[in-house]
């Protein structure tokens, strides 16, 4: 039997709750979401019950400060009573659902101007504020919600790296967890953007994972990188994208590497597919 997630639509009344949970000595969860949330977003929620986190709080904004002019903030997905409904069924505790004028009031001017992984080259090419927002709201998420761990998903791996960043930078007492990436049966790993896909696209869209999984087993196999992640890229485009970026990195600092004793490598990639950009890594 389901049942329903509180609603929080201020700090002060999660904070009134959290208080309430650390009081019996809950341990307790804050999963960011911008809603439209699949299963991807519910495989987090399982991650935190498997940390020992006995209070899941999954937050849905969208938030405004991470889009660029020319981006999908309008028209980004929101579909907030379903994802009530899946939170239900996944047994999340509440959900913080906040408005965009109470997150950023009158006033508001303070910014988080990121650096290390958040100017490694990648999303940051394309999307040059990109990170700044991401830092920005959560930033305010966390100590909003004051939980003891956070978790967020590895599809966007620079992402993670930028926060685990902040948090460690700023003392952020919440830790910060990656979770693996949620993926359909045929490897296109899961993402709210992946319904903008016309059906066409959506068969096509798969060849990134597919290169990403051929290109690791090639440089594991001890396959020059520079060589090997451009014939890759080639491939990419010739299966219809508008590539961006297919990158191999070190998987904590995110700098380039040019072989493997360079080390944990994570290939990286970004292609847009008609209207959709897509982004996915796997490491290697």
């Amino acid at each position: 039997m389901t049942s329903t997630p509180s609603i929080f639509r201020t700090v002060a009344e999660m904070r009134a709750a959290v208080a309430l949970w650390r009081g019996q000595g809950e341990k307790i969860a804050l999963i960011p979401t911008m809603g439209a949330l699949h299963a991807g977003h519910l495989s987090l929620v399982e991650a935190s019950r498997a940390k020992g986190c006995r209070r899941v709080i999954v937050s849905i904004f969208v938030n405004p400060t991470q889009f660029a002019a020319n981006e999908d903030f309008g028209a980004y997905p929101r579909t907030f009573d379903a994802d009530v409904e899946k939170l239900a069924e996944i047994g999340a505790d509440a959900c913080f659902a906040p408005q965009p004028q109470d997150m950023y009031p009158p006033g508001f001017c303070t910014k988080i101007i990121p650096g290390g992984p958040a100017l490694a080259g990648l999303e940051d090419r394309f999307r040059p504020d990109h990170f700044s927002g991401v830092a920005q709201v959560v930033a305010k998420l966390l100590n909003q919600a004051q939980a003891d761990c956070a978790f967020f998903g590895e599809k966007d791996f620079q992402q993670l790296a930028v926060i685990k960043q902040m948090a460690g930078d700023l003392d952020i007492p919440t830790k910060i967890h990656g979770v693996p990436t949620l993926r359909e049966p045929d490897g296109l790993a899961l993402s709210s953007r992946n319904i903008y896909l016309s059906a066409q696209e959506r068969q096509q869209a798969v060849l990134l994972s597919q290169i990403l999984s051929a290109t690791a087993k090639f440089l594991r196999a001890g396959e020059n990188i520079a060589e090997t992640c451009a014939g890759a890229a080639k491939k990419i485009t010739a299966g219809g994208f508008a590539l961006d970026y297919f990158e191999a990195r070190n998987a904590e600092t995110l700098a380039p590497i040019a072989t493997l004793a360079q080390g944990p490598a994570r290939l990286l990639a970004a292609a847009r597919l008609g209207n959709t950009r897509l982004i996915d890594n796997i490491a290697v």
